[in-house]
């Protein structure tokens, strides 16, 4: 997650948006070691895999009914570190899948994984499976930082990940970066990119660290053993991040992320335009429109309970104001922006009306601009007040 009101991006003007149907999230939490910044729920109890594969599979058929019939578009494999996974595992998750939501219409099928799992014969293997889109957290080639940051590669093997997957035939492969790092300056970030750059990867992730409570680079910072970076060199390297991939020919299509011409990940893209989607796993979260659920964030009692042919989770009913919300909140991070025809269509007049009024002093300064007569979009300049421009359009019961 990065902080909108210390971050600038340029706006492309929006291409056509194409029609995406649900998505199936598969939450893999199992981690050999964790690294040190990461809030996402993890565990290293590697003996429970056997267990856990039935249980996933087990909750993907009780709640086969979830999506409504929805054809399933992408499905991404998350974590933790899906790449701990063995062929047998996928395969068993995959044809369960088949078996209760049907694979024909899917377009992305994602797999994060460390780079340094994704040996060749690794990556080889996963080439007879369902994947066509590789997603690894490479986070920074600086052999140091990665030590500091308790990863398990290093520069080279990140590198020689994206070989391998290469030579096993992928043709879609992402990487994630991290930026205001502890001991960042400006020659290591641009060092980082070119890195980047010359892999001719197509998407790349690039987000600003942040100290999330509960994690040891949280009590480092607490214990004044390591410093954050200063806003005004947040802004200088988030600068440095969009005009060096921009030159190199990528698209600044979300806040974060950057893809070559329509490569762009399918799967999180419909998490910004509200398709619903299915999250299986401990801590996954759902969405169909009409209630967001979100599993226990703990290992073992979330197979206990799906062996008892339960599920422990929770659920909220989402109103007509939250939907609304939800959506400014995540389609304005977008080169798509805000689309106003929809939110009068969803919304209703009311909330539409409340939109265009509470955007015309944003447009009047250029922090907001209008493409199409449609779409509502930050403009580079407004990206450093964000924060209040979303504050603004979001609507507040009196």
């Amino acid at each position: 997650t990065t902080q909108s009101t210390n971050r600038k991006y340029r706006i492309f003007a929006p291409q056509p948006i194409y029609r995406l149907m649900a998505g199936i999230y598969i939450h893999i939490p199992f981690c050999k070691t964790r690294c040190i910044y990461c809030d996402f729920y993890s565990t290293t109890r590697s003996e429970l895999k056997s267990r856990y594969i039935y249980a996933l599979c087990k909750e993907l058929q009780m709640r086969k009914e979830y999506l409504r019939g929805e054809p399933v578009e992408t499905i991404y494999f998350g974590g933790g570190t899906p790449s701990q996974l063995a062929e047998e595992d996928f395969r068993e998750v995959f044809e369960t899948i088949r078996k209760y939501y049907g694979m024909e219409h899917c377009r992305e099928i994602t797999l994060e994984a460390n780079p340094d799992d994704l040996t060749e014969a690794y990556a080889a293997m996963l080439q007879n499976l369902p994947f066509n889109r590789i997603s690894m957290g490479i986070q920074t080639f600086d052999d140091s930082t990665l030590k500091l940051l308790n990863r398990r590669h290093n520069a080279a093997q990140a590198v020689n990940a994206v070989k391998h997957c290469r030579h096993a035939g992928f043709n879609n492969i992402s990487i994630d970066l991290i930026y205001g790092l502890p001991g960042e300056t400006d020659e290591r970030w641009i060092r980082d990119l070119q890195q980047a750059v010359s892999l001719n990867v197509e998407h790349i992730s690039a987000y600003h660290l942040t100290y999330e409570e509960g994690t040891r680079i949280y009590e480092l910072l607490q214990a004044h053993r390591i410093r954050e970076v200063d806003e005004e060199s947040s802004v200088r390297f988030f600068s440095t991040l969009i005009d060096t991939l921009g030159s190199a020919g990528y698209e600044h299509y979300e806040i974060s992320n950057f893809c070559r011409s329509d490569m762009y990940s399918r799967h999180n893209t419909s998490y910004w335009k509200g398709i619903p989607y299915l999250g299986c796993g401990p801590s996954a979260h759902s969405f169909n429109t009409d209630t967001r659920e979100w599993n226990v964030a703990s290992l073992e009692k979330y197979i206990h309970a799906i062996e008892n042919n339960q599920r422990l989770f929770e659920q909220e009913h989402l109103d007509r104001t939250t939907c609304y919300n939800e959506c400014i909140m995540t389609s304005i991070r977008t080169r798509w922006g805000v689309p106003l025809n929809d939110i009068e269509q969803k919304f209703g007049k009311e909330l539409w009306q409340y939109c265009i009024d509470m955007a015309r002093p944003h447009l009047d300064c250029g922090n907001l601009e209008i493409y199409d007569n449609n779409r509502l979009c930050l403009s580079r300049k407004g990206i450093f007040v964000s924060d209040g421009i979303i504050s603004d359009l979001m609507f507040v019961e009196s």
